[in-house]
């Protein structure tokens, strides 16, 4: 089981698209600096997980979200989150 998940940056206007097996797990990942592009923007927190059947529609997912038409609708999904 994959999942495609979506991390918005807490004190940042940045993003971040990936899938995974193990979301906590990432997301820790994330936050302990281990990925290249997210270690500047940290603290991480998850807006959008969404559990597919096998890596290969992860994939497809992820690459969906990575569009214009997906990050038009991933702008949707931030503007229902209001800021602390």
């Amino acid at each position: 089981m994959y999942f495609l998940y979506i991390l918005k940056s807490i004190n940042y206007r940045k993003s971040y698209i990936g899938i995974t097996e193990n979301v906590s797990r990432r997301l820790q990942e994330h936050n302990a600096g281990m990925s290249f592009f997210t270690k500047p923007y940290s603290p991480w927190t998850i807006l959008y997980t969404e559990e597919c059947k096998n890596r290969e529609e992860a994939r497809q997912r992820e690459k969906y979200f990575k569009s214009t038409t997906g990050r038009r609708e991933m702008k949707k999904m931030f503007a229902k989150i209001k800021p602390e």
